[in-house]
């Protein structure tokens, strides 16, 4: 059983991470009661630490605004651990585009962190960092504005509508409420997703397209058994592109998502017999949109099962090409 000074060191951590917590949020994160939570908060206080308590709807407790806790104490493990992850952030693309003087702020968080390091350590962090390589080439940069994302992140945690202001891929600008269910990185980039109620449909934005977020009065109630990220994946698949594609694969779930991702293709499964194995490989209609069809035949062929080509009529035609210089080149001597 954890000790009493062990649980409020661990409320000091959870008030520290920032926003209001309510009482019932705090007993349930420690285990104990609300009246226990209250005697934290004034052990807290007694060491003069300025605990604020909020009244209201959405009340509980915060740090004051503005104050700075004393230096973290970092063991070897976790110094790594923070350096391995602001140079795996970077690379990336998961970390905000705030910049001070021509430097990220992951960059400027690596340097304070070496600096506050005692030096045996930091020697020791330095060979780590200088003999570590990469195979794989830094992802695209397309990183959200710090504001952006942590007014918007709030509006998560707190079920609170959001105005933000959004420019599409096109160059359109528009001001929307969204009532947003949760943010999602996928293949370095950053999307929030949830409902506009102006339209009556869920919507999937990219975060580094927003400009500005601001939290509205009111609350909304998110549907159950929400999976943003699948939300995402779903959204990614069907946006509006060049090309609609459908196909018929023979195969399973499994087969078909080693070269088709949900993020790029969704996958129907017909309905089962009752007793019949998931796993058996059968006709999967899969439906996809792209702005280019050059990429799709390689893939296909590597997939290596019975497909059909339903439309367009214009990947039958690149498909045929790509199968004709592929036997033209095994004939080669």
């Amino acid at each position: 059983m954890a000790r009493p000074t062990s649980r409020v060191l661990t409320l000091l951590e959870l008030l520290q991470s920032g926003g209001i917590r309510t009482v019932a949020e705090l007993a349930d994160r420690l285990g104990v009661d609300g009246r226990t939570v209250r005697r934290y908060v004034d052990h807290l206080v007694d060491l003069d630490i300025p605990v604020e308590a909020v009244r209201g709807r959405y009340g509980g407790y915060r740090l004051a605004p503005g104050y700075r806790l004393p230096p973290l104490m970092l063991n070897d493990d976790e110094a790594l651990a923070v350096l391995l992850g602001l140079v795996a952030g970077r690379r990336t693309g998961l970390l905000t585009a705030t910049e001070t003087a021509g430097e990220t702020a992951g960059e400027t968080a690596a340097a304070k962190i070496r600096r506050a390091l005692p030096e045996r350590l930091a020697r020791r962090l330095d060979a780590v960092m200088e003999s570590l390589a990469f195979t794989a080439p830094p992802g695209e940069s397309a990183t959200p504005e710090t504001g952006v994302l942590l007014a918007i992140a709030d509006a998560v945690r707190h079920h609170r509508p959001v105005s933000i202001r959004y420019t599409t891929r096109d160059g359109r600008r528009s001001e929307r409420t969204l009532h947003p269910y949760g943010i999602v990185t996928h293949a370095g980039r950053w999307y929030v997703t949830g409902a506009d109620p102006e339209i009556g449909q869920d919507r999937t934005f990219r975060l580094d397209r927003i400009a500005d977020a601001r939290t509205l009065p009111g609350s909304f109630e998110p549907p159950a058994g929400l999976d943003p990220a699948q939300r995402v994946l779903s959204g990614l698949a069907k946006a509006a592109y060049r090309h609609e594609v459908t196909l018929r694969i023979h195969g399973t779930v499994e087969q078909i998502r080693t070269r088709l991702p949900a993020g790029v293709a969704s996958v129907e499964e017909p309905a089962l017999a009752e007793g019949t194995d998931p796993h058996t490989e059968r006709w999967l209609h899969v439906e996809l949109r792209a702005e280019r069809l050059d990429w799709l035949p390689p893939v296909l062929a590597s997939l290596d099962r019975p497909f059909v080509i339903e439309r367009p009529d214009e990947l039958r035609d690149l498909v045929i090409a790509l199968a004709d210089r592929l036997a033209t080149s095994a004939r080669k001597a």
